[in-house]
């Protein structure tokens, strides 16, 4: 499209609707300054072995450290491997009760009652593993 000589240049519907409308990027960056950004949400799967002292011991305390150490901030789905054998076999469970955190990165799984609270922590990487000095107050 020609723009007139004397430099007024008439917009058309096209121009109209595009000075009108911000692009996508825009919208997008916006979006990003008006939301502060959230930690990476967890996403666990415990796969147990029906209702078994050490399947419920399992769901018992995984439950409490999420809701004392991620609250509102996990995605917990629990299957049962009699149920949906499967699933099991798709993620090569060799042992129940197993525990896989798939999110945030990197992959980990856990086997057993999840009683150990610290070496769950680290492993979930909620707590730092402390230096072998530190438990003897220093260097």
């Amino acid at each position: 499209m020609a723009t007139p000589k004397n430099g007024n240049h008439k917009p058309d519907g096209k121009d109209a609707l595009k000075a009108k409308a911000p692009n996508t990027t825009e919208v997008f960056e916006d979006a990003l300054k008006r939301r502060p950004l959230r930690r990476a949400k967890y996403i666990l799967r415990l796969y147990v072995t029906g209702s078994s002292t050490r399947s419920l011991r399992a769901i018992t305390n995984l439950k409490k450290l999420c809701e004392e150490y991620l609250p509102n901030n996990y995605d917990l789905e629990v299957i049962d491997i009699y149920k949906n054998p499967t699933a099991a076999r798709e993620e090569q469970i060799i042992a129940a009760p197993t525990l896989i955190k798939s999110l945030p990165q990197p992959l980990r799984r856990f086997v057993g009652d999840l009683s150990d609270t610290q070496k769950l922590l680290v492993g979930l990487e909620l707590f730092q593993r402390p230096e072998p000095n530190d438990q003897f107050g220093g260097h």
